[in-house]
Protein backbone atom coordinates (compact mmCIF):
# COMPACT_ATOMS: atom_id res chain seq x y z
CA UNK A 1 0.00 0.00 0.00
CA UNK A 2 1.24 3.66 -1.00
CA UNK A 3 2.04 5.85 2.20
CA UNK A 4 0.20 8.91 2.22
CA UNK A 5 2.11 11.81 1.66
CA UNK A 6 1.48 14.64 4.40
CA UNK A 7 3.03 17.94 5.25
CA UNK A 8 3.40 18.63 8.95
CA UNK A 9 2.77 21.95 9.43
CA UNK A 10 4.59 22.98 13.21
CA UNK A 11 6.24 25.61 15.64
CA UNK A 12 8.98 22.98 17.11
CA UNK A 13 8.83 22.70 20.38
CA UNK A 14 9.03 19.88 23.14
CA UNK A 15 5.09 17.68 22.12
CA UNK A 16 5.97 19.03 18.28
CA UNK A 17 9.59 17.62 18.34
CA UNK A 18 7.98 14.06 19.91
CA UNK A 19 5.34 14.30 16.80
CA UNK A 20 7.84 14.65 14.30
CA UNK A 21 9.64 11.86 15.65
CA UNK A 22 6.50 9.55 15.43
CA UNK A 23 5.66 10.73 11.49
CA UNK A 24 9.36 10.29 10.59
CA UNK A 25 8.92 6.29 12.04
CA UNK A 26 5.58 5.57 10.38
CA UNK A 27 5.50 3.46 7.52
CA UNK A 28 2.18 4.62 6.15
CA UNK A 29 3.38 8.59 6.30
CA UNK A 30 5.40 9.81 3.76
CA UNK A 31 6.24 12.99 5.10
CA UNK A 32 7.30 15.22 1.93
CA UNK A 33 8.04 18.42 3.73
CA UNK A 34 8.32 20.58 7.15
CA UNK A 35 6.33 23.82 7.23
CA UNK A 36 7.12 26.27 10.56
CA UNK A 37 4.96 28.49 12.09
CA UNK A 38 6.04 31.21 14.93
CA UNK A 39 4.28 29.66 17.74
CA UNK A 40 6.20 27.74 20.74
CA UNK A 41 9.03 29.77 19.21
CA UNK A 42 10.40 32.39 16.64
CA UNK A 43 10.15 30.60 13.21
CA UNK A 44 14.00 30.75 12.99
CA UNK A 45 14.59 28.36 16.25
CA UNK A 46 11.58 26.48 15.45
CA UNK A 47 13.49 25.68 11.74
CA UNK A 48 16.54 24.87 13.54
CA UNK A 49 14.44 22.56 15.90
CA UNK A 50 13.38 20.98 12.83
CA UNK A 51 16.15 20.26 11.33
CA UNK A 52 17.56 18.71 14.77
CA UNK A 53 15.09 16.57 14.72
CA UNK A 54 15.39 15.41 11.31
CA UNK A 55 19.57 14.95 11.72
CA UNK A 56 18.61 12.54 14.98
CA UNK A 57 16.21 10.71 12.61
CA UNK A 58 18.58 10.45 9.82
CA UNK A 59 15.70 12.03 7.53
CA UNK A 60 17.32 15.36 6.54
CA UNK A 61 16.40 14.50 2.95
CA UNK A 62 13.26 16.44 3.74
CA UNK A 63 12.80 19.87 3.14
CA UNK A 64 11.94 22.29 6.39
CA UNK A 65 10.27 25.70 5.11
CA UNK A 66 9.92 29.02 7.06
CA UNK A 67 6.89 30.70 7.60
CA UNK A 68 4.83 33.25 8.93
CA UNK A 69 6.77 34.99 11.68
CA UNK A 70 4.08 37.13 13.13
CA UNK A 71 -0.13 36.16 13.67
CA UNK A 72 -2.14 38.10 10.92
CA UNK A 73 -3.39 40.31 13.32
CA UNK A 74 -2.45 40.52 17.03
CA UNK A 75 0.91 40.93 18.59
CA UNK A 76 3.02 37.57 18.63
CA UNK A 77 3.38 36.01 21.74
CA UNK A 78 5.46 32.55 22.38
CA UNK A 79 5.20 29.90 24.68
CA UNK A 80 9.68 30.01 25.97
CA UNK A 81 8.17 29.87 29.56
CA UNK A 82 6.30 26.11 28.48
CA UNK A 83 9.35 25.40 25.92
CA UNK A 84 12.35 26.71 27.22
CA UNK A 85 14.34 29.61 25.31
CA UNK A 86 15.38 26.55 23.00
CA UNK A 87 12.41 25.51 22.46
CA UNK A 88 13.25 21.87 23.47
CA UNK A 89 13.67 22.15 26.99
CA UNK A 90 16.69 23.87 27.31
CA UNK A 91 18.35 20.77 26.06
CA UNK A 92 21.54 21.53 24.53
CA UNK A 93 20.63 19.24 21.49
CA UNK A 94 23.25 20.30 19.36
CA UNK A 95 22.20 22.32 15.63
CA UNK A 96 21.98 20.45 12.26
CA UNK A 97 25.17 20.12 10.59
CA UNK A 98 23.64 19.30 7.23
CA UNK A 99 20.40 21.06 7.33
CA UNK A 100 18.95 24.57 6.20
CA UNK A 101 15.73 25.88 5.69
CA UNK A 102 14.90 25.57 2.03
CA UNK A 103 12.55 28.62 1.38
CA UNK A 104 9.01 30.23 2.13
CA UNK A 105 6.20 27.92 3.24
CA UNK A 106 3.62 29.30 2.27
CA UNK A 107 4.84 29.49 -1.54
CA UNK A 108 6.05 25.22 -0.56
CA UNK A 109 2.50 24.56 0.46
CA UNK A 110 1.04 26.10 -2.66
CA UNK A 111 3.28 24.42 -4.62
CA UNK A 112 3.32 21.04 -3.67
CA UNK A 113 -0.54 21.21 -3.46
CA UNK A 114 -1.56 22.19 -7.21
CA UNK A 115 1.22 20.03 -8.47
CA UNK A 116 0.91 16.64 -6.49
CA UNK A 117 -2.91 15.09 -5.67
CA UNK A 118 -3.83 13.40 -2.03
CA UNK A 119 -1.54 15.68 -0.30
CA UNK A 120 -2.68 15.84 3.69
CA UNK A 121 -1.46 18.63 6.44
CA UNK A 122 -0.99 18.27 9.98
CA UNK A 123 -0.97 21.45 11.72
CA UNK A 124 0.83 21.03 14.87
CA UNK A 125 1.00 24.93 15.38
CA UNK A 126 -1.37 27.82 15.01
CA UNK A 127 -2.90 28.22 11.57
CA UNK A 128 -1.09 31.14 10.66
CA UNK A 129 0.64 29.52 7.36
CA UNK A 130 -2.45 27.95 6.12
CA UNK A 131 -4.61 31.34 6.81
CA UNK A 132 -1.99 33.12 4.75
CA UNK A 133 -2.62 29.83 1.97
CA UNK A 134 -5.72 30.52 1.92
CA UNK A 135 -5.75 34.44 1.02
CA UNK A 136 -2.77 34.27 -1.67
CA UNK A 137 -3.27 30.17 -2.67
CA UNK A 138 -6.84 29.72 -2.88
CA UNK A 139 -6.82 26.99 -5.34
CA UNK A 140 -3.72 25.46 -3.35
CA UNK A 141 -5.57 25.68 0.09
CA UNK A 142 -8.91 24.12 -2.07
CA UNK A 143 -6.60 20.58 -2.32
CA UNK A 144 -5.29 20.01 1.38
CA UNK A 145 -6.81 16.19 0.92
CA UNK A 146 -7.00 16.00 5.12
CA UNK A 147 -6.04 18.59 7.30
CA UNK A 148 -5.86 17.66 10.83
CA UNK A 149 -5.20 20.39 13.49
CA UNK A 150 -4.06 20.18 17.24
CA UNK A 151 -5.99 23.44 18.69
CA UNK A 152 -9.18 24.38 20.34
CA UNK A 153 -10.92 22.66 22.76
CA UNK A 154 -14.62 21.57 23.42
CA UNK A 155 -15.72 21.46 26.92
CA UNK A 156 -12.08 21.04 28.28
CA UNK A 157 -10.80 24.47 29.68
CA UNK A 158 -7.87 26.31 27.56
CA UNK A 159 -4.39 26.19 29.09
CA UNK A 160 -3.71 30.34 28.11
CA UNK A 161 -7.27 31.55 29.22
CA UNK A 162 -10.19 29.88 31.09
CA UNK A 163 -11.42 28.85 27.37
CA UNK A 164 -8.62 29.11 24.86
CA UNK A 165 -6.02 26.40 23.93
CA UNK A 166 -2.54 28.04 23.00
CA UNK A 167 -2.02 27.50 19.48
CA UNK A 168 -5.51 29.19 18.65
CA UNK A 169 -5.05 31.76 21.27
CA UNK A 170 -1.80 32.89 19.61
CA UNK A 171 -3.52 33.60 15.91
CA UNK A 172 -7.31 33.47 16.56
CA UNK A 173 -7.96 35.11 13.39
CA UNK A 174 -5.72 32.71 11.21
CA UNK A 175 -8.19 29.66 12.89
CA UNK A 176 -11.02 31.93 12.31
CA UNK A 177 -10.29 32.17 8.40
CA UNK A 178 -8.93 28.71 8.33
CA UNK A 179 -12.51 27.19 9.95
CA UNK A 180 -14.79 29.32 8.17
CA UNK A 181 -13.06 28.09 4.70
CA UNK A 182 -14.20 24.84 5.10
CA UNK A 183 -17.68 25.94 6.06
CA UNK A 184 -18.11 27.93 3.03
CA UNK A 185 -15.72 27.38 0.21
CA UNK A 186 -17.47 24.33 -2.07
CA UNK A 187 -14.48 22.67 -3.01
CA UNK A 188 -14.53 21.32 0.25
CA UNK A 189 -17.63 20.44 0.68
CA UNK A 190 -17.77 17.48 2.48
CA UNK A 191 -14.45 17.90 4.14
CA UNK A 192 -13.96 18.47 7.99
CA UNK A 193 -10.99 20.19 10.22
CA UNK A 194 -10.33 17.19 12.33
CA UNK A 195 -9.26 19.18 15.35
CA UNK A 196 -7.42 17.51 17.84
CA UNK A 197 -8.31 19.53 21.23
CA UNK A 198 -7.07 19.60 24.55
CA UNK A 199 -10.43 17.14 25.70
CA UNK A 200 -8.23 14.33 24.28
CA UNK A 201 -4.56 15.54 24.26
CA UNK A 202 -4.76 16.05 28.14
CA UNK A 203 -5.30 12.29 28.36
CA UNK A 204 -1.52 11.37 26.60
CA UNK A 205 0.48 12.36 29.62
CA UNK A 206 3.96 10.85 29.27
CA UNK A 207 5.19 10.35 33.09
CA UNK A 208 8.71 9.70 35.11
CA UNK A 209 7.71 5.98 34.66
CA UNK A 210 7.50 5.59 30.79
CA UNK A 211 10.53 8.37 30.15
CA UNK A 212 12.35 5.38 31.64
CA UNK A 213 10.88 2.60 30.06
CA UNK A 214 11.88 4.89 26.86
CA UNK A 215 15.35 4.79 28.39
CA UNK A 216 14.94 0.97 29.19
CA UNK A 217 14.44 -0.29 25.22
CA UNK A 218 16.10 2.99 23.28
CA UNK A 219 18.60 4.11 25.56
CA UNK A 220 20.18 6.82 22.76
CA UNK A 221 16.57 7.97 21.87
CA UNK A 222 15.07 7.45 25.07
CA UNK A 223 17.85 9.60 26.94
CA UNK A 224 17.31 12.84 24.45
CA UNK A 225 13.82 12.27 24.84
CA UNK A 226 14.46 12.51 28.71
CA UNK A 227 16.17 15.69 28.18
CA UNK A 228 13.82 16.98 25.92
CA UNK A 229 11.03 16.92 28.43
CA UNK A 230 12.22 17.62 31.57
CA UNK A 231 11.61 21.39 31.47
CA UNK A 232 8.23 20.26 30.27
CA UNK A 233 6.97 18.20 33.38
CA UNK A 234 8.34 20.91 35.20
CA UNK A 235 6.40 23.27 33.96
CA UNK A 236 3.52 20.58 33.96
CA UNK A 237 4.20 20.08 38.31
CA UNK A 238 4.03 24.04 38.62
CA UNK A 239 1.51 25.09 36.89
CA UNK A 240 -1.04 21.76 36.81
CA UNK A 241 0.08 19.72 39.47
CA UNK A 242 0.57 17.01 37.00
CA UNK A 243 3.15 14.53 37.57
CA UNK A 244 4.48 14.28 34.02
CA UNK A 245 3.66 16.37 30.85
CA UNK A 246 0.93 16.29 28.28
CA UNK A 247 2.39 15.57 24.71
CA UNK A 248 -0.74 17.32 23.06
CA UNK A 249 0.87 17.09 19.03
CA UNK A 250 2.03 13.59 19.12
CA UNK A 251 -2.08 12.32 19.18
CA UNK A 252 -2.45 14.37 16.02
CA UNK A 253 0.09 12.33 14.14
CA UNK A 254 -0.84 9.10 15.84
CA UNK A 255 -4.85 10.20 14.59
CA UNK A 256 -3.73 10.31 11.24
CA UNK A 257 -2.22 7.15 10.99
CA UNK A 258 -5.09 5.57 12.38
CA UNK A 259 -8.20 7.58 13.06
CA UNK A 260 -9.88 4.69 14.99
CA UNK A 261 -7.26 6.03 17.99
CA UNK A 262 -10.07 8.89 18.68
CA UNK A 263 -13.52 8.75 18.29
CA UNK A 264 -16.08 12.56 17.71
CA UNK A 265 -18.61 13.92 16.32
CA UNK A 266 -19.18 16.52 12.97
CA UNK A 267 -20.42 19.75 14.12
CA UNK A 268 -19.92 23.43 12.50
CA UNK A 269 -17.07 25.57 14.65
CA UNK A 270 -16.16 29.51 14.74
CA UNK A 271 -13.30 30.52 16.48
CA UNK A 272 -13.92 33.66 18.62
CA UNK A 273 -11.09 36.82 17.31
CA UNK A 274 -12.06 39.30 20.37
CA UNK A 275 -12.83 40.04 23.85
CA UNK A 276 -11.62 37.59 26.71
CA UNK A 277 -12.84 35.15 25.10
CA UNK A 278 -10.34 35.36 22.04
CA UNK A 279 -8.99 32.19 20.60
CA UNK A 280 -11.83 30.10 22.36
CA UNK A 281 -13.86 27.07 19.87
CA UNK A 282 -17.12 27.43 19.77
CA UNK A 283 -18.77 23.92 18.88
CA UNK A 284 -22.21 24.04 17.86
CA UNK A 285 -23.08 20.57 19.63
CA UNK A 286 -26.62 21.29 19.62
CA UNK A 287 -27.40 22.62 16.00
CA UNK A 288 -27.98 26.13 17.26
CA UNK A 289 -27.05 27.83 13.91
CA UNK A 290 -27.82 25.31 11.42
CA UNK A 291 -24.88 25.94 9.58
CA UNK A 292 -22.98 23.29 7.23
CA UNK A 293 -20.63 21.43 9.38
CA UNK A 294 -16.98 22.07 9.18
CA UNK A 295 -15.39 20.24 11.41
CA UNK A 296 -14.86 16.79 13.24
CA UNK A 297 -14.22 17.10 17.03
CA UNK A 298 -12.25 14.48 18.86
CA UNK A 299 -13.89 13.60 22.28
CA UNK A 300 -12.47 10.30 23.45
CA UNK A 301 -9.09 8.40 22.82
CA UNK A 302 -7.46 5.58 24.02
CA UNK A 303 -3.55 6.14 25.81
CA UNK A 304 -2.67 2.75 26.01
CA UNK A 305 -3.03 2.36 22.14
CA UNK A 306 -1.19 5.90 21.75
CA UNK A 307 1.91 4.94 23.39
CA UNK A 308 1.82 1.28 22.35
CA UNK A 309 2.14 2.94 18.80
CA UNK A 310 4.99 5.82 19.73
CA UNK A 311 7.03 3.25 21.44
CA UNK A 312 6.95 0.66 19.12
CA UNK A 313 7.23 2.71 15.79
CA UNK A 314 9.72 5.48 17.34
CA UNK A 315 11.57 3.48 20.24
CA UNK A 316 11.42 0.38 18.55
CA UNK A 317 10.39 -1.97 21.35
CA UNK A 318 9.29 -5.16 21.53
CA UNK A 319 5.37 -5.64 20.40
CA UNK A 320 4.55 -8.45 22.69
CA UNK A 321 6.71 -7.07 26.30
CA UNK A 322 5.18 -3.65 25.20
CA UNK A 323 1.40 -4.65 24.82
CA UNK A 324 2.42 -6.56 28.63
CA UNK A 325 4.25 -3.81 30.54
CA UNK A 326 2.22 -0.69 29.19
CA UNK A 327 -0.86 -1.14 30.99
CA UNK A 328 0.84 -1.90 34.04
CA UNK A 329 2.78 1.37 33.80
CA UNK A 330 -0.35 3.19 32.73
CA UNK A 331 -2.12 2.08 35.47
CA UNK A 332 0.62 2.52 38.17
CA UNK A 333 0.65 -1.19 39.18
CA UNK A 334 4.65 -0.98 38.36
CA UNK A 335 7.34 1.18 37.96
CA UNK A 336 10.49 1.25 36.24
Amino acid sequence: MNARKVILDCDPGIDDALALMLALSLPGLDVVGITVVCGNVPVEKGVKNALKILELMNRTEIGVYAGEETPLIRPYVDAKDTHGRDGLGESGLADSTVGQAKGDAVRFLADILLSQDDVSVIALGPLTNLARLRQEYPDAFARIQNLVSMGGTYKAHGNCSPVAEYNYWCDPDAAAVVYEAYASLPELAGKRIHMIGLDVTRKIVLTPNLAAYMKRINPHLGSVMESITRFYMDFHWEQEGIIGCVINDPLAVAYFADPSLCDGFDAYTSVETEGLSFGQTLVDDHEIWKKPHNSHILTKTDPYRFFLMFFCKVLGANPAQAESILPQILSGEVTV
